[in-house]
């Protein structure tokens, strides 16, 4: 069962309080509580603050404010955990194989996979412990606290319960506290909440027990820094207790899911090595039971286990992911774990972040109402009604008119500065309008009174009071308020930030904010609805502002209800559970995310995916792959190339075992029609140097089909080979081994070079097969499509050379073959492969006409 689907308060995501402070507080949450309560539950005096004895005893009973790592295993031992893996055993067996027969080249190649494989396994392992560092330089290094009545800088490991922490503007908060004095307190807390915008934080705030961080106005937590105002805390958690320790619990308790190609590339590699053992030993004894040399039929037995064996696999998927996270480095998104290329592909539901990813991550004044102009977007010149509305607006501010940058900048997302922004962008100076109206007096924002007021000298004489707050606080009382209230209401309703603004007991208008949704987003939401793949809204923000973002860019319409696709007020445990849950219920997930909030979640997903510009070290740490541009249409991108990848290993899947079959079949039936040894051991190991090494390298850089974002994803729990693909790969393996097969009998029946046209018509079936295998449109692909052709091409001129070199001919035991017997086994090479051809055109007529 799928987990509950839309949600607006924590206690029905995360299910317990994500902050383990209680434990050290004891009884009632602080946030629960009034600060006199915890103060004195702690035993602390906010005016005089902890004696140093009781500090240093509760520094030694409870430990450093630190988070703790957990101890990494030995690099041997990491190594050796890697080696036992299913795929890396099959791999060595195959090494081992290859270095028996002598086919050093092949050997090289396979241990440096394993090598390869070994390597990223083991930094993967090590990502999770660099993640939970990333996490300590959150934290300010120093503090400042009251100590036995005084003032005092201490470093922040060295905090404990009952400090007094004293807070300004610019300060990090070195521990989660419980307000007892503040004032105009606004604290960034987007890191833990991933909100955008700074919230207000004070004193008087009681929130419920089970409520999320976001909600917990009276608190301040570790790591989050301190936009406005000032304030006092006596600290009720540090260490792993506080919300970033619990996150940082969360990132070491959790485990990276194994892909799902690895899962499937196990289950085949146990496959392989069952099939290959036993036609080994049925080879073995069957040679022995017509009286050859054992030497020969072991050497032959070992021959073709490689020869069964797609012991290139490794070096095409590895080869393929690492040319996939190529691809994706030029598109902006850098890939940390080369499984990820192809996890995307497997993706069925995208869990998408909305500050940054779905939006700009940055407010923006983009409508204004007033009762002379009524509701209109703010996009460049304006009416007199909403001049004088901006005016206000920028005079009743404390933003730099100078500083106030470019829409989507860093730091652009103060409210502040958006409207400094939207006045300077309707052609007002306002530097020069503050020089005219000078400001006397004010009355800074407040959380409780919810507004600014400031007094200006007119020019010549007279002053004016300007007023500008939520509208529940200043439209009360104001002449032709009631026009301005469903205006406000239908905006909220929107998602949007609105702000009245009155000047001199007179409403001037309202004005709209809003985190602007990304232009691309919507093609991106649109992308993923084609490509079967379920997106859903992950947000620690509010209900409403979640729904409306999710409505303006597509993830929220007709046929996809908020319901099950928006996840409002999620906190880090909620977000685990979910992905967890997602997991047990089949789906392959994908994790959008920036802030230290995302970042267990990031981890534990199949694929998570951090924002590069916005994002905090720690998310990009616990994350598979990292968004240069922040762009959700960038993932979208990343999943076509990862279905190409898959799409490409598959295909090399089928035509490798085809090949490996039809040698095997050939090896064990020849003798009953006459050819006791069909091939030489040296013979079949060259044929599989032909067919399967750089050939198999560019099948898996084939460009990827026209239909990729247009179909469904592929069901997790299918394998490699799906019905399909076993019937295709059976029946190519049998064509080609009849075809090898019935050429070398009617060239020994006439006395011919039988077993070097035999050679010569497996290899060229095989390359043929190569090309026709291809994915539609992969002619027209560019210059990237030219490397299969060009491996075809040149790998038959090898075959050549193997025939009629001389030394290398020597080496392989072939017999110069005559213009007419090389064109006769080569063009029966080819009749697999046209075989392919017209049953594809056959069933491509039949599915036109069952469509018509």
């Amino acid at each position: 069962m799928e987990p509950r689907a839309f949600s607006a308060c924590s206690d029905a995501v995360s299910g317990e309080p994500v902050l383990t402070g209680l434990d050290q507080v004891g009884g009632a949450a602080p946030w629960s509580r009034p600060a006199t309560e915890v103060a004195r539950d702690l035993e602390a005096d906010p005016r005089t603050g902890l004696d140093d004895p009781v500090a240093r005893a509760r520094l030694a009973a409870d430990g450093p404010n630190e988070i703790a790592t957990r101890r990494p295993l030995s690099l041997l031992r990491s190594i050796l955990a890697q080696l036992t893996d299913p795929l890396i055993l099959v791999l060595i067996g195959a090494a081992v194989l290859t270095a028996i027969t002598g086919d050093f080249v092949d050997c090289a190649v396979i241990l440096l996979v394993i090598t390869v494989n070994t390597t990223l396994g083991v930094v993967q392992e090590r990502r999770a412990i660099r993640a939970v560092r990333a996490l300590t330089t959150l934290v300010a290094p120093n503090a400042r606290v009251v100590r036995g009545g005084r003032d005092v800088w201490v470093p922040t490991r060295g905090l404990v319960r009952g400090d007094v922490l004293r807070l300004s503007a610019g300060d990090i908060v070195g521990a989660d506290a419980r307000l007892v004095r503040s004032t105009r307190l606004q604290v960034d807390e987007s890191l833990l909440t991933g909100e955008a915008l700074p919230v207000d934080r004070s004193a008087e705030a009681i929130a419920p027990e089970d409520g999320p961080v976001a909600d917990r106005s009276g608190m301040v937590h570790a790591g989050t820094s301190v936009v406005r105002g000032t304030g006092e805390a006596v600290v009720v958690a540090t260490g792993m207790a506080s919300a970033i320790g619990r996150v940082a619990a969360l990132v070491q308790e959790g485990e990276s899911p194994r892909t799902p190609l690895q899962r499937r590339l196990d289950r085949l590699g146990r496959q392989i090595s069952v099939a290959v053992v036993f036609a080994c030993l049925v080879f073995l004894l069957l040679g022995l039971l017509r009286g050859q040399p054992w030497e020969i039929t072991a050497v032959a037995a070992v021959a073709l286990a490689v020869a069964a064996v797609p012991d290139s696999l490794p070096a095409v998927v590895t080869l393929a992911l690492a040319g996939g996270a190529s691809r994706m480095s030029r598109r902006g998104a850098v890939v940390r774990s080369l499984p990820a290329v192809e996890t995307l592909g497997s993706v069925t539901l995208l869990a998408t972040d909305k500050t940054g990813t779905l939006t700009r991550g940055a407010m923006v004044a983009d409508r204004s109402w007033t009762p002379a102009d009524g509701d209109r977007p703010l996009d460049g010149a304006v009416p007199a009604g909403t001049r004088s509305l901006l005016e206000a607006a920028a005079l009743c501010n404390d933003a730099d008119p100078t500083g106030a940058g470019e829409a989507g900048t860093a730091g652009s997302a103060d409210t502040e500065t958006s409207l400094v922004r939207a006045a300077r962008d309707a052609g007002i100076d306002v530097a020069a309008l503050r020089s005219a109206y000078p400001r006397v007096h004010e009355e800074p924002f407040d959380a409780v009174t919810r507004r600014m007021t400031t007094e200006h000298r007119e020019p010549g004489s007279g002053s004016s009071t300007i007023t500008k707050g939520a509208p529940e606080v200043i439209l009360p009382g104001l002449a032709g308020a009631g026009d301005a209230v469903p205006v406000a209401e239908r905006w909220a309703r929107e998602g949007r930030r609105v702000l009245a603004v009155a000047r001199d007991g007179r409403l001037l208008g309202l004005v709209a904010l809003d985190d602007p949704v990304r232009p691309e987003a919507a093609e991106a939401i649109a992308s993923c609805h084609r490509a079967g793949i379920r997106p859903v809204l992950v947000t620690g923000d509010h209900a409403g502002t979640a729904e409306a973002v999710a409505r303006a860019v597509g993830l929220v319409d007709d046929a996809h209800p908020a319901e099950g696709h928006v996840l409002a007020r999620v906190e880090p445990e909620g977000k685990l559970r979910y992905i967890t849950g997602w997991q047990a219920a089949g789906h392959v997930v994908a994790m959008t995310g920036d802030g230290v909030n995302d970042a267990p979640a990031l981890r534990a997903a199949d694929i998570g995916v951090a924002m590069g510009q916005r994002g905090t070290e720690v998310a990009k740490e616990a994350a598979d792959l990292v968004l240069a541009d922040d762009s959700l249409a960038t993932v979208t991108a990343a999943i076509a190339e990862g279905r190409r990848v898959y799409d490409n290993v598959r295909r090399f899947v089928g035509y490798g075992i085809a090949g490996g079959a039809s040698e095997v079949l050939v090896m064990l039936l020849g003798p009953f029609f006459g050819l006791a040894l069909p091939l030489l051991p040296a013979q079949i190991l060259w044929v599989n140097l032909l067919t399967h090494g750089p050939v198999g390298v560019a099948m898996g850089a084939e460009p990827a089909a026209p239909d990729v974002l247009r179909r469904p994803p592929r069901d997790p729990s299918s394998g490699v080979f799906d019905r399909s693909l076993t019937l295709r790969t059976i029946g190519l393996a049998v064509a080609i081994a009849a075809v090898c097969l019935a050429v070398a009998t009617w060239s020994r029946a006439g006395g011919g070079p039988w077993q070097t046209q035999l050679f010569v018509v497996l290899t060229v079936a095989q390359l043929a097969l190569a090309l026709v295998l291809r994915p539609g449109g992969a002619w027209r692909g560019g210059t990237g499509a030219l490397w299969l052709p060009v491996a075809v091409v040149t790998n038959g001129l090898l075959l050549v050379a193997g025939v009629y070199l001389p030394g290398l001919s020597d080496v392989l035991r072939t017999e110069p073959l005559a213009g007419a017997e090389f064109a006769v086994a080569a063009g029966a090479g080819f009749l697999p492969a046209a075989v392919l051809l017209l049953v594809r055109l056959v069933g491509r007529h039949t599915r036109a006409d069952l469509a018509r």
